[in-house]
């Protein structure tokens, strides 16, 4: 096997597996009901993501996210039409594209932490307008959940919601920011121990 064969193997592999991992601990989830309804959950399925785009860069982070989504799909199917996967897929891109475009260009710890706090923001911004515009508008069309009733979770924690933008601005956005802070805590913690046993994935 030719060295350029032998490293788009390696690459495919190693996506591969760190999709599937991530389907897994995307299966694994709960909810932070002190600051988001019941249908905001938090998972831990970021991680290998992000840990494949620091070790391979954003287009294998994009490339894990997308089997994650795929996967995750096929496993648990859609009430959205995969409308909520999509949006879930754009999101996750907005955390791990910024943090992997800072961390490649320069690989120290600094880029890393700046990168993940760089992802963190811009996942939060983001899923402003896709939890107001796009998902949860999503769940009311296709899933048959009552508007009303969205609502009515978001203001039994914040009495002020009254419309699916403030609900999106008050319990979207800060749902994300703690689960960016969550997941990046981890993925500097295990990125050092585990990025070695990948490079170790190889083919002769």
């Amino acid at each position: 096997m030719n060295t350029k064969a032998r490293k788009k193997t390696e690459f495919i592999v190693k996506v591969a597996m760190l999709g599937a991992v991530s389907t897994i601990l995307m299966l694994i989830e709960f909810p932070l009901p002190f600051i988001a309804p019941p249908f905001y959950e938090l998972d831990f399925s970021e991680v290998p993501v992000l840990i494949g785009t620091f070790a391979m860069g954003p287009l294998a982070g994009v490339l894990i996210e997308l089997i994650k989504v795929l996967l995750n799909l096929a496993i648990n199917g859609t009430i959205t039409a995969g409308v909520g996967e999509l949006a879930n897929f754009v999101v996750g891109c907005a955390f791990i594209i910024p943090a992997g475009f800072i961390y490649r260009h320069k690989k120290t710890k600094l880029n890393a932490l700046l990168g993940l706090i760089a992802g963190t923001l811009t996942m939060a911004v983001v899923s402003l307008p896709i939890n107001a515009y796009v998902m949860v508008p999503a769940y009311i069309m296709l899933a048959g959940f009552e508007e009303g009733m969205i609502i009515g979770m978001g203001n039994s924690i914040f009495p002020f919601i009254d419309s699916i933008p403030k609900l999106a601005l008050c319990c979207a956005v800060p749902f994300n920011l703690i689960k960016g802070v969550v997941i990046s805590v981890i993925t500097f913690v295990l990125y050092k121990p585990i990025n070695p046993l990948l490079k170790k994935i190889s083919f002769k």
